[in-house]
């Protein structure tokens, strides 16, 4: 079995905070678009949406989902003033090299 294989969690509040060298708790909460949970929250949604079929019940993120998930992360936060498309953000090569492997639904043309 590969590192990639090992079930892994979600990437957390204090692995985003350490990340971005964030101290205190006065970016915790997700009461507004500011919040680091919040945006957290969206990565890990759009890293479920472009693997595509996702089971809340049975699937688990791997070392590289995870990956995917705090890249997007920090792709939302770097976006945040600039406010290009979200499918501009999905193409970063680093985001994309994460999910290699795991995409189950393409779209269609």
């Amino acid at each position: 079995m590969s590192e990639s294989d090992v079930e892994q969690a979600w990437p957390t509040l204090d692995e985003l905070k350490q990340w971005r060298d964030v101290t205190g708790v006065d970016w915790d909460g997700d009461e507004d678009l500011t919040r680091f949970q919040r945006e957290l929250d969206a990565a890990i949604a759009i890293v479920k949406l472009d693997v595509g079929l996702w089971d809340e019940l049975s699937d688990m993120p791997d070392a590289q989902l995870a990956e995917a998930a705090m890249r997007m992360a920090v792709l939302l936060r770097a976006n945040a003033g600039e406010g290009l498309p979200t499918a501009i953000l999905r193409t970063d090569p680093q985001y994309q090299a994460c999910l290699k492997g795991h995409i189950r639904r393409f779209a269609l043309a």
